[in-house]
């Protein structure tokens, strides 16, 4: 998709509220643009779908939904991160870190309100799409990108609450209410088959033309079945699968010719960076500049992450536990965490730690230029690597007994990492990427010997994962996964996630507590330990 792509959104009012659905169904139009014959313009078909876009791209949420943003939860749950800013500011995150969160707290209501909408406007896509009268290969694109993000939206919620009512069409009057919460298994069934019947349908991402780059693929319904699959195999595999599954699904995704590493691991989080090879799904973001001004079409998500001391909030600090886990010199550190007096985007930075910062150092990744509004940074965010192919592949080959696939994979990845330049900016004044000097990287990163095996060889791998994907909001779920979340935690915070755990059949799932207006509007069982 275009950087300008997400203005066309605005475009479509469609209502996203689950409880707003009443009888509308069942009433005569009351113009000549209903529902009912939208979809029947190839143009209002493309809209429709842009719109199911626009809700995964809410941040900061419409009509007060709140901040909700994936780094609040991957990142911040996790040993990566802290909460940052003033110790006093957004309480609401600091519950998370700590499992006090109550069924009313603003970033848990905002991500239920939020994916919601996502899943709402997908089935109202879907609702009419198979009927409406445009150009079969365009319909069936369109289908399997309402239900990759249906999945996307249901697979959002899962991971943070477990099972969930489940809805394959607009709600219906006597739903409303009445519609139980499915099992864990039940609900990941559903996310699956909908990934399924999307790879099915949703073409390579060579088959769309350069303006429609960003939009689902092929390869990205197969990448997020992989990572589900992998996430049951650690947590509950209610649906029995295998290793076996990640690693056919990873390999055609590498066997493909559609994606590949990012020469300079510095740029991937850069503008050039966006869309490109090594991007398998991300959110896109904008600033248009038409008309009376900046519209903002932009996110939230790297101002709320930048300096205080320029022109962000200062949250989401990653913690010296994550700095200590990357090896001496190695060139991804600077692109993933910085410090006071660090050069970013050519400026010197002050962090004011402990005063305005849990840790000392912020996340390079979300670093950005002053956009050209406050809040409206046209940074797209990137929810999967394929770099996280190549690292779910190699976890796929260790279970599969293949150790020198497992090594092959770890080594591409330490490769590409040593020939990083510095972060882009590194100089004052400057906004280009400096080399680093060759005689700095001598005995930096080299392959993991063939010897190495067994758990040497699964310890390698996870903390390859981490370093690579650092700051991604990924870390959470592999703890969980891992069944290491738990023991890294003490005390009371400890006996609170252990008390707010739903067990698995591998390791316990700590979730957090069904919104309040949600359990009471729709009967819903809450989860354990609130």
């Amino acid at each position: 998709m275009q950087k300008r792509f997400n203005k066309l959104i605005f475009l479509l009012p469609l209502s996203f509220l689950l409880g707003a659905c009443s009888d509308f169904l069942d009433k005569d139009p009351l113009g000549q643009n209903t529902e009912i014959n939208f979809y029947n313009d190839p143009d209002n078909a493309i809209l429709g779908i842009n719109s199911i876009y626009d809700a995964t791209s809410w941040d900061e949420g419409p009509n007060g939904a709140g901040h909700t943003y994936d780094w609040m939860f991957g990142d911040v749950l996790s040993s990566n991160s802290e909460k940052g800013s003033a110790p006093s500011d957004f309480q609401d995150i600091q519950d998370l870190k700590e499992w006090r969160t109550l069924a009313t707290n603003g970033p848990v209501n905002g991500l239920w309100r939020n994916q919601f909408a996502v899943i709402y406007r997908a089935n109202t896509a879907l609702f009419y799409l198979p009927d409406a009268n445009i150009p079969e290969a365009l319909k069936m694109r369109l289908i399997g990108e309402a239900r990759f993000l249906r999945a996307y939206g249901y697979y959002q919620l899962a991971r943070i609450f477990g099972g969930l009512p489940l809805f394959s069409a607009p709600v219906k009057p006597s739903e409303f209410g009445n519609t139980p919460r499915a099992s864990f298994a039940e609900t990941f069934k559903f996310i699956e088959n909908d990934l399924k019947e999307a790879a099915k349908l949703l073409p390579e991402r060579n088959q769309y033309p350069a303006a429609d780059l960003g939009r689902a693929t092929r390869g990205a319904a197969n990448a997020y079945l992989a990572r589900i699959i992998a996430y049951q195999l650690g947590t509950d595999n209610g649906n029995n699968h295998t290793w076996q599954e990640v690693y056919d699904l990873t390999k055609a995704i590498m066997n493909s010719g559609q994606y590949g590493l990012m020469a300079n691991f510095a740029q991937i989080f850069e503008d050039e960076g966006e869309n490109g090879i090594e991007s398998i799904f991300e959110i896109q973001f904008g600033v248009s500049t038409e008309g009376w001004g900046p519209i903002k079409i932009g996110t939230t998500n790297n101002i709320i992450q930048n300096c205080r001391c320029a022109w962000g909030w200062g949250f989401n600090n990653p913690t010296t536990n994550l700095v200590n886990a990357f090896e001496a010199k190695d060139p991804r550190l600077a692109c993933t965490a910085y410090k006071d007096g660090d050069v970013v985007l050519g400026t010197k930075v002050k962090i004011d730690f402990p005063k305005e910062n849990a840790t000392g150092y912020l996340s390079r990744k979300a670093a950005v230029v002053k956009p050209l509004e406050g809040k409206a940074s046209p940074q797209n965010i990137r929810k999967f690597r394929y770099a996280e192919v190549l690292l779910l592949n190699a976890e796929a080959a260790y279970y599969l007994n293949k150790p020198n696939e497992t090594r092959d994979l770890i080594n591409q990845l330490r490769a590409r990492a040593k020939q990083a330049s510095l972060p882009k900016g590194s100089q004052e004044g400057s906004l280009t990427y400096d080399p680093i000097p060759a005689t700095a990287l001598t005995g930096v990163l080299n392959p993991i010997a063939d010897g190495v095996s067994g758990t040497a060889l699964l310890d390698a791998l996870r903390k390859e994962r981490r370093v690579e994907l650092a700051m991604e909001a990924t870390y959470f779920w592999d703890e969980v996964r891992w069944g290491t979340y738990l023991n890294k935690l003490s005390g009371e915070t400890k006996s609170r996630a252990q008390a707010r755990a739903i067990p698995g059949s591998v390791n316990p799932i700590p979730v957090l507590p069904i919104p309040l207006t949600e359990v009471e509007s729709w009967k819903l069982q809450q989860n354990p330990g609130y």
